[in-house]
């Protein structure tokens, strides 16, 4: 059973509806470089623009897509073109599912950006080059996308890489004067890029890559996200084609080691276990203070730019502790789900409380965080974290070298995908006891969420009273 209290909260939610689909012949758009996988093609409008042996083009909105406009199965990929996860999709995962279903006509792909500028400082300008490309020619466009990625290593480390950029489509044939001009006056670009992360908050993404799956026939849609093996994207599309609702990676992995369990592994008993090797996380990898045997667990899904939050975190959260945790009633439990969207900043302040976990001070980042928003959100906030490790005593080189890696960020994004079924909006609270779950979708008044948790302790604890008795 889940119950549901809404409070305000920072949203992630909002409405979508799909594009439509026609043809783009060659003949429409500027001549493109020599390609041996451009020609024409029958079955679709004449000189249909071909690309490694699939039609591409734009949809009537202007998205590029590949693939038979008539495909039963439209997937909408979201991506960053900065994003080492995103690289590796397309460069491993791709090629397979071109051959394998874009190819026969079974699916189409669409491509929307969604670069993360808070952790990519380049992924916004690489996202206007491909635009600028695409407004030349469809095929330019995809060898433009297929170059990004492929030589994101080269790129991203980069203090400017717009030349860079300039070098890809000079090397690719690309009119000069035109790709120039439309850098140079990139505002139509940027209001496409903005649209296209608006589409992606409405979905509730919050991590790259992210895929919408629709079935066409019936407009059925179908969310996943990272950056998932072939067979995942295989078993997806067969079963949405048969009619049927795809089984997420998380739930199967979830059935496996559960049964018929309806909780998450990070929900469970031996999810929410103390690791005795890594003291004030739980087995499942998550930060928890309070006793480990509580006989309530509140897993909170924050964001560390959302006032919301803050506002729970400084006002709310020093009563709770009283109340209960110090009363060893509440075990409290921290996921990140930062709102990219609308808090460019909140996912390098995860990243940093993460590197300051490694070093046993993830609850002094997160509470000096929250106290300190203002002093952090704005591009060079590392000056500020790095400043912020030092004063608490960490390794400050181990604590840098930290931010530039890879394993906080898989880290915050894995508590994003955990999140991704039912956070619409942060802070989200979900109180676990008697093997069900409660969800409070919203900031609660101090004295609400005193009175609810009071209410449950009772229920998980039947003659036990409430707070306080």
């Amino acid at each position: 059973m889940i119950a549901l209290l809404f409070m305000a909260g920072c949203a992630a939610d909002g409405t979508w509806s799909p594009p439509s689909f026609t043809p783009t012949p060659a003949g429409e758009t500027a001549p493109a470089a020599a390609d041996e996988n451009t020609s024409a093609t029958s079955g679709f409008a004449p000189q249909q623009a071909m690309h490694r042996g699939v039609p591409v083009g734009f949809t009537t909105e202007g998205y590029p897509y590949r693939g038979d406009p008539s495909a039963a199965i439209t997937i909408y990929e979201y991506s960053d073109y900065e994003c080492p996860y995103c690289a590796r999709h397309v460069i491993q995962i791709e090629p397979a599912l071109l051959a394998g279903f874009v190819e026969s006509g079974d699916v189409k792909f669409v491509f929307r950006d969604m670069p993360l500028s808070s952790i990519h400082p380049h992924a916004l300008a690489a996202a206007i080059a491909a635009n600028c490309i695409a407004e030349q020619d469809i095929v330019l466009f995809w060898q433009m996308h297929d170059k990004l990625f492929r030589t994101q290593k080269e790129w991203a480390p980069l203090e400017e890489a717009l030349s860079f950029f300039a070098g890809l489509a000079q090397d690719l044939g690309a009119d000069a004067s035109q790709y120039g001009a439309c850098i140079a006056n990139s505002e139509t670009q940027v209001a496409k890029v903005n649209e296209s992360l608006d589409e992606a908050q409405s979905l509730g993404f919050n991590g790259t890559p992210s895929f919408r799956f629709v079935r066409e026939e019936s407009g059925e849609a179908f969310n996943l996200t990272g950056a998932q093996p072939y067979d995942t994207f295989s078993q997806w599309i067969e079963t949405i084609a048969a009619g049927g609702a795809p089984q997420g990676p998380a739930q199967a992995q979830q059935q496996q080691q559960q049964g018929d369990s309806q909780l998450p592994f990070w929900a469970t008993a031996e999810g929410l276990a103390s690791d005795p090797d890594r003291p004030g996380f739980t087995i499942a990898g998550d930060e928890y203070y309070g006793n480990s045997d509580a006989p309530i667990v509140v897993v909170e899904f924050s964001d560390f730019q959302c006032p919301y939050c803050q506002r729970h975190t400084l006002t709310t959260q020093p009563v709770l502790d009283e109340t209960f945790i110090e009363q060893g009633d509440v075990m409290w439990v921290f996921k990140h789900f930062p709102i990219q969207s609308t808090h460019p900043f909140a996912f390098s302040a995860s990243i940093a409380a993460e590197c300051a976990a490694q070093q046993d001070a993830f609850w002094k980042f997160h509470h000096r965080l929250f106290e300190e928003m203002g002093e952090w959100t704005h591009s060079e906030n590392s000056d500020y974290f790095v400043a912020l490790a030092a004063e608490f005593g960490l390794d400050t080189d181990a604590f840098a070298t930290c931010l530039t890696q890879d394993q906080s960020a898989q880290a915050v994004q894995s508590d994003m995908q955990d999140g991704s079924p039912f956070v619409r909006g942060t802070p989200t609270f979900v109180v676990l006891y008697g093997g069900q779950g409660r969800l409070i979708p919203g900031a609660l008044p101090t004295d609400q969420f005193v009175t609810a948790l009071s209410q449950m302790l009772s229920e998980a604890v039947p003659g036990g009273g409430g707070a306080g008795e």
